[in-house]
């Protein structure tokens, strides 16, 4: 009996040879069709990357350039904040008696661009919003928050400015740093000095200086304007030279001159602010002060600094010091 199946089925040799190619033939057939039919059909689309989350997507604020410096200034509405304040702080500045640096002055107007800048406000010091940064800022520091700056708030804003300088943390400590080896120190470039003086600085901190002056010069034509802006009078001082100094003026360790100067260290400089006619760019007239204290110049170093790494002495408005570096 025979079995239907094909493995039980016997051709002659011409018979098979036919089948195969038969086979063969259609299976070549069978995979043109696919390929056909795949190739019709619409390619998948990749899966979808999602989109970040908007807060990823949003810059994060630029942080301060060293420890401690204050955030940069914004713009608010100058008109919302405690007027009674505003009113009393407009009173008193030019006419607050007080003694902040060892000697009377009348008025806080001198020291207001340090004080915004550390309140963190663009709004004029007579204003509401001013007042309003100002109570923030009291209240932080757990000083009665009126929004009306008194010596008080003054006192504890300065020593906030001034610890910031690695040389009065050593005075801090009753350490007055050596001098370094001369043989350590920069030569200014003949053009960077004030009046063609020659000026010496730590390496790293002449370098600091060049790149906030090209910063400067460039955010404000005003500063561009007058070549002598920013233009160093005097850098490092040996500790003789400072001495003979002072005691020629007869005002040692005064407000203006000290036997422990930071300029000994190579990290102290002084630069041209401007000057009030009839007074030399390192007077510490009042009026000079005044005068220097609302320059472009001084302004902007106020506000921009602290990003190239140098800390204020408040009561001199030329004077600035490296903090990238220990004394």
């Amino acid at each position: 009996m025979r079995r239907a199946l094909l493995g039980d089925v016997r051709f002659k040799p011409s018979e098979a040879l036919r089948f195969l190619g038969g086979l063969a033939a259609a299976v070549v057939v069978l995979g043109l069709i696919a390929l056909r039919v795949t190739s019709c059909a619409p390619a998948p689309r990749p899966a979808p990357i999602p989109a970040p989350p908007v807060a990823s997507r949003v810059p994060p604020p630029a942080a301060p350039a060293r420890p401690g410096a204050p955030p940069p200034l914004v713009s608010a509405d100058c008109a919302a904040g405690p007027a009674a304040a505003a009113a009393a702080n407009a009173a008193s500045l030019r006419t607050l008696p007080w003694a902040p640096f060892g000697r009377a002055e009348a008025g806080w107007e001198t020291y207001v661009p340090l004080i915004a800048r550390e309140l963190h406000t663009a709004c004029p010091p007579a204003s509401p919003g001013f007042a309003a940064a100002l109570e923030r800022w009291e209240d932080a520091q757990s000083l009665p928050s009126d929004g009306v700056l008194s010596a008080d708030d003054f006192q504890r804003l300065k020593g906030v400015i001034q610890i910031r300088r690695p040389f009065v943390q050593l005075s801090a400590r009753k350490v007055c740093p050596d001098p370094p080896s001369q043989a350590n120190l920069e030569v200014a470039r003949p053009g960077e000095g004030y009046g063609g003086k020659q000026i010496l600085l730590r390496p790293a901190a002449l370098a600091a200086w060049r790149r906030m002056v090209t910063a400067a010069r460039a955010a404000d034509p005003r500063i561009a304007a007058d070549p002598r802006n920013l233009t160093l009078f005097s850098g490092f001082r040996s500790p003789e030279a400072d001495a003979a100094r002072c005691a020629s003026e007869r005002n040692c360790n005064g407000v203006v001159r000290a036997i422990c100067s930071p300029h000994r260290t190579g990290l102290a400089l002084d630069m041209y602010v401007g000057q009030a006619p009839g007074y030399g760019p390192d007077s510490s007239a009042d009026p000079n002060r005044l005068f220097m204290s609302r320059t472009p110049t001084y302004r902007w170093l106020a506000a921009n600094a602290d990003r190239f790494g140098f800390a204020p002495y408040p009561f001199e408005p030329w004077h600035w010091e490296w903090t990238g570096e220990q004394p």
